[in-house]
């Protein structure tokens, strides 16, 4: 069989081929404006080489799901300002989607989403934005720029005001006071733990069109620990993958990231649960609206 080592499941040509798949993995290995634990430069090549051990037959679903084929495009470079990495990223993605892929990028620190979404938004018109994080990310500007990693969901607003921000329990005083509807409409841990409907608040919060946007810190830091800001009292497996799956069922998930991991010496547990989510959102948006 001949496969492509470099590529996300490390798969056959046959099924890796940028001209056939449905799908494009595009890694962003860029960390220019983190604040404290470093390494999310190396999340898309650790998360890449952990999918090589991920089972290309999805034990949820009963099904290969990489048989809609999946190539994995060339990294994006990192660059020495934080404007001109977002428009490289720009640069790379616009391509992607306009070509009707489905694109999912790996990060590369949680600023990369702002160009992802400007360019899903560019090609399939008013989108909403599902961001599982532990942190709000709503600043207007931090350390002297607008697209620091913590102003994400701050520049994500200026394109779409349809947003659901789910596992949050982390956020300033700034976020506080300039945005309180936002912080009114979080999802925290402690309503996902209490409240039987808090799937349901989640879908009510976004469109028919849904980027999807994973912080890896967005999990309790007991299943991903591989991460630049761990924060405690996160979420499980099971919730944010069965929130994913609902949503794909319930509304079209056209474009998705997974961000900030920050691969740890020796363990690839973070990797491989990112690696392993990847595939899962590859198959959810196969299936429960068919």
């Amino acid at each position: 069989m001949d496969v492509q080592p470099d590529n996300f499941l490390d798969l056959p040509a046959e099924f890796s081929d940028p001209a056939t798949a449905q799908y494009v993995v595009l890694p962003v290995p860029y960390e220019g404006t983190v604040t404290f634990g470093r390494g999310t430069a190396a999340g898309p090549e650790a998360i890449i080489a952990a999918s090589h051990q991920v089972e290309w037959f999805d034990e949820e679903l009963m099904g290969e799901f990489y048989r809609a084929g999946i190539a994995t495009a060339e990294a994006v470079a990192p660059a020495d300002t934080p404007d001109e990495q977002m428009q490289r990223i720009r640069t790379a993605a616009g391509p992607i989607v306009e070509a009707g892929k489905f694109l999912l990028a790996l990060g590369g620190e949680h600023s990369i989403t702002v160009p992802l979404v400007e360019a899903a938004a560019d090609h399939h018109g008013e989108i909403s934005v599902l961001q599982i994080d532990a942190h709000a990310d709503l600043r207007d500007t931090y350390n002297g720029t607008k697209y620091s990693h913590a102003c994400v969901m701050r520049r994500v607003l200026e394109i779409t005001d349809r947003i659901a921000q789910v596992g949050i329990r982390s956020f300033s005083r700034d976020d506080f006071e300039a945005r309180p509807e936002r912080v009114g409409n979080f999802i925290t841990p402690k309503m996902v733990a209490e409240d039987s409907g808090w799937v349901e608040k989640v879908l009510a919060l976004l469109g028919e069109k849904v980027y999807l946007t994973v912080d890896i810190d967005g999990f309790d830091p007991s299943e991903a620990p591989g991460t630049g800001t761990p924060e405690p009292g996160g979420l499980t497996w099971r919730q944010v993958t069965g929130l994913v799956r609902r949503v794909a069922a319930e509304r079209s998930i056209v474009a998705a990231d997974i961000v900030e991991v920050s691969p740890i010496p020796g363990s690839g547990v973070t990797e491989f649960l990112a690696a392993r989510l990847a595939y899962k959102i590859i198959a959810y948006t196969q299936t429960d609206r068919d």
